[in-house]
């Protein structure tokens, strides 16, 4: 294999975990080999049939319904990864995933984080399977951050290099604020404020919306969890379908104080989700004040265009960073990092 070759494995078909195997078309030298959700994997050493996946994933034996033109997965025990050709029934999924894990450079866990602390249960079992590796996530709690550090020993004895918070927030702007840093002898704060317009609803994305929906006052991870999906609707039609979230528990502020850039209480994340329209409701800005050495109070401000999608956003980075981090791991660095510390490979 050459260097830059890369074979990967996704843990869960929903929005995140479908559109990071589209978006693998776009990046050089990065193979899908796995992926699988709770009913069943998909596998192929060689690469699998990516568009077929997902038509499989989307429409099953019949034409999928649409919401706003846009296919969104079915949900049952014969949909999913299972209807693909090259998939198979599993009672344990990521099981069947770590015993294929001798064929995978790199594992891209594209899941909920309901229970704090479910991605490193995950990780354990990667460590226990024997894989030696890249094992990457899009979470957003900041506590997780600190069960995932108390593994980094064991990560290292593994050779497993942990990216924690690598999709969009944290992830990419968590990154983008290190950079803005940089102009500064010492950062004041770094506010991040994100716009999330969703063209398939709430019915293709239910983990980001219902993570999204426990930082509203009266919820938590719990809560939101066990909300059926009419509760969800009903808190969305509260909202007049337009969600507005301030200070936010996400993994930034730990992911940019453990990277030395500034404190974690200097670190405020609010945003405005949209659950029925594809325009963004808001633009997503890093914004980072601080002194420079010769004295001045200045800010630094990162944008995002507006015509780039939560999907793109979260994907094409989460994709650089697994691929940057399975450099760092075939150079023999193990452990935990965050995307302030490594910069994403295109």
């Amino acid at each position: 294999m050459d260097d830059t070759d890369t074979t990967f494995a996704v843990i869960g078909t929903g929005g995140i975990g479908r559109r990071a195997l589209e978006v693998s078309q776009y990046k050089p030298d990065l193979t899908p080999v796995a992926a699988c959700d709770k009913h069943g994997v998909a596998i192929d050493e060689t690469g699998l049939d990516v568009e077929a996946v997902l038509a499989a994933i989307e429409d099953g034996p019949e034409p999928a319904e649409t919401d706003g033109g846009q296919e969104v997965k079915r949900h049952g025990p014969d949909d999913g990864v299972v209807a693909a050709e090259e998939g198979t029934a599993s009672d344990d999924p990521i099981g069947a995933i770590i015993e294929a894990s001798d064929a995978i450079d790199a594992v891209l866990l594209a899941v909920p984080n309901y229970e704090h602390d479910f991605i490193p249960r995950v990780a354990d079992r990667f460590v226990e399977g024997g894989f030696s590796g890249v094992l990457v996530d899009v979470l957003k709690r900041s506590r997780v951050i600190g069960m995932l550090e108390e593994r980094a020993t064991a990560f290292e004895e593994a050779g497993i290099t942990f990216v924690c918070g690598a999709g969009a927030t944290p992830g990419f702007l968590t990154g983008a604020a290190a950079l803005a840093a940089q102009s500064f002898v010492e950062v004041e704060s770094v506010d991040i404020w994100w716009g999330v317009g969703l063209k398939s609803g709430y019915e293709d994305n239910r983990g980001t919306v219902r993570e999204d929906i426990a930082h509203l006052e009266g919820y938590d991870l719990e809560t939101a969890r066990n909300l059926s999906a009419a509760e969800v609707e009903e808190i969305v039609d509260d909202h007049g379908g337009v969600i507005e979230f301030t200070d936010m528990e996400h993994a930034d502020d730990v992911l940019l104080e453990r990277a030395g850039i500034c404190a974690a209480d200097a670190v405020t994340v609010g945003g405005v989700l949209d659950v029925r329209s594809d325009e963004k409701p808001t633009t997503t800005t890093v914004t980072v004040t601080g002194k420079t050495f010769d004295g001045e109070r200045a800010t630094n401000r990162f944008e995002l265009d507006d015509a780039t999608s939560m999907e793109a956003n979260v994907n094409g980075p989460a994709l650089g960073y697994l691929k940057a981090a399975v450099r760092r791991n075939r150079a023999g660095e193990y452990g935990v990092l965050g995307p302030a510390e490594i910069l994403p490979a295109f």
